[in-house]
């Protein structure tokens, strides 16, 4: 990869994390308990038998954390807030010192010019919410969308922009569908229900935040993929084609098109989701930006066992193949079928298993890694998707959902017994790859 990358000197530049795999400080200052602190003390529902009770620490450590986004000269930084620690049941009371931890971050990120994104969600349902029936229970949608107009209330004005959900596929398929994630269902049926329930609270909240008069700019994340035939069979084909009808379009038709995919609707059968008169109505409220999470293509094959991917440029630490062109194609994709806002990367990035050795992290496959997806990225700015930055996964090593500490994502390695943060060498060439964009 020797061919210098020039992207717009307008580009933003950043790192990403999430708060319940770094804050800690699990029932602090009044915070209540979210679903993945019940999930992580369940046992045998994290690999390596974590909790997120202290994660990174960095509901303390945030100070050393900001400046150390100073040092890799970035320009943004997108964190999510934990709901349950500033409304401890999920509606009811505020909680105050919960806020008060984020406006010192706020005032931290604003003393080194660096500019916040937010997510309201990234998969921490409050418990209390849980307890009445979590995101199966319709009026989530409306907790949540109360929820999101009181943190515009108060920030609106001091962030770049709100996302309201983090990879709700993941909250539904995961959290409902497989039982991988917290609350621990595995029921398709329920898991379908819940995804729309999430696209009801998101349309909801965009209007609460607007209504408020939030100047960010306001919009949603999802993760997404191509998804490839693993042979030109036609059962294959056809598999590919429901994977990103059920996935990708499960989630953009109704914020951009009003209505389910006709494929996946009709494959769902009874399992549809029951659907409100009004629902996409609300569910289609403009948006100002469209945040993408890209890690991997899907392969669909119908063999059995299914036919894996060459994977040609390996796989990361995740098990994930490393198909940088997917960035590309998903990107092409995506502009040929809907009216599009401006896009950010909100997430992109690969597990490694990195150790420190002599006081250094030499994770060469995650810089080549790096590199490739923005060459890919580049691509697609150039057949004219309208991209307007970059996060990269993750800023710190963290705690990663079911794998616990075992997996580690960060440009920043972290010693989990000491709380050492160590910059590794990804985190050196980002600095001087910004530092050369912005020299132009």
């Amino acid at each position: 990869m020797t061919d210098p990358l020039q992207f717009p000197r307008s580009f933003t530049w950043g790192v990403a994390t999430s708060a319940f795999q770094i804050e800690g400080a699990a029932s602090a200052d009044g915070k209540g308990p979210s679903i993945w602190d019940t999930f992580s003390h369940t046992p045998g529902k994290i690999i390596d038998g974590g909790t997120g009770d202290v994660a990174c620490d960095h509901y303390h450590r945030y100070p050393e954390d900001v400046a150390l986004m100073a040092s890799l000269h970035v320009d943004a930084y997108r964190f999510s807030i934990a709901w349950s620690r500033v409304q401890p049941a999920g509606s009811g009371a505020w909680n105050e010192a919960g806020f008060t931890f984020y406006e010192k971050l706020l005032d931290e990120l604003d003393s080194k010019n660096i500019a916040a994104h937010v997510t309201l969600y990234h998969w921490d349902l409050p418990q209390g919410l849980q307890d009445a029936g979590g995101w199966l229970n319709r009026d989530t949608a409306y907790r949540f969308a109360d929820y999101a107009a009181e943190v515009a209330r108060r920030f609106g004005s001091r962030v770049k922009t709100i996302s309201t959900h983090n990879e709700p596929w993941c909250t539904a398929n995961l959290g409902y569908g497989n039982a991988q994630f917290a609350p621990g269902v595995a029921d398709l049926k329920q898991s379908i229900q819940v995804s729309h329930h999430l696209l009801l609270s998101h349309g909801l909240a965009m209007k609460a935040m607007r209504a408020v008069g939030s100047s960010a700019q306001l919009g949603i994340v999802l993760n997404q993929w191509t998804s490839d035939p693993a042979t030109d069979s036609q059962a294959d084909r056809d598999l590919a084609a429901f994977e990103y009808s059920r996935s990708v379009e499960w989630f953009m038709d109704p914020i951009f098109k009003g209505h389910y995919p006709e494929l996946a609707l009709r494959a769902h059968g009874a399992n549809a989701p029951e659907v409100q008169d009004g629902d996409f109505d609300l569910i289609r409220q403009p948006i100002d930006f469209l945040g993408v999470n890209y890690y991997f293509r899907h392969y669909a094959s119908a063999e059995t066992p299914p036919r894996q991917p060459e994977a040609r440029l390996g796989k990361t630490d995740m098990g994930w193949e490393i198909y940088p062109q997917g960035l590309t194609e998903l990107l092409v994709k995506l502009h040929g079928q809907y009216e599009l806002p401006p896009i950010y990367i909100t997430e992109n990035g690969m597990a490694n298993p990195d150790q420190v050795v002599d006081g250094q992290v030499m994770d060469t496959q995650r810089i080549d890694f790096v590199q490739r997806h923005l060459a890919a990225l580049l691509d697609a700015m150039r057949q004219g998707v309208n991209v307007q930055g970059y996060f990269l996964w993750s800023l710190l090593d963290n705690f990663e959902w079911n794998s616990g500490y075992a997996k580690r994502f960060g440009i920043v390695h972290v010693d989990y017994a000491t709380q050492r943060r160590t910059p590794k060498a990804s985190a050196l060439w980002y600095r001087e790859f910004i530092d050369g964009q912005r020299r132009g």
